[in-house]
């Protein structure tokens, strides 16, 4: 994993280990990571967002040249 979207997925993983799908549920992180709004907080789903658009931007080779915006 890229050095610039490690700090997002480390803050989405803490984010989802506090939330009532991974807690009560005992379900996956990546299975509570698709879920939408209700069962996760919405601090969650802009987390996830912004670490799906880091990770894309290391596609993009327009992006990849410029580097990844600061998030």
């Amino acid at each position: 994993m890229a050095k610039s979207c490690k700090g997002l997925a480390m803050e989405l993983v803490k984010c989802l280990s506090e939330s009532d799908c991974v807690k009560v549920e005992n379900r996956p992180y990546r299975e509570c990571a698709k879920e939408q709004s209700p069962k996760i907080s919405s601090e969650c789903v802009g987390l996830r967002e912004t670490y799906f658009n880091c990770k894309r931007g290391q596609v993009d080779m327009r992006a990849r040249i410029r580097g990844n915006k600061g998030y």
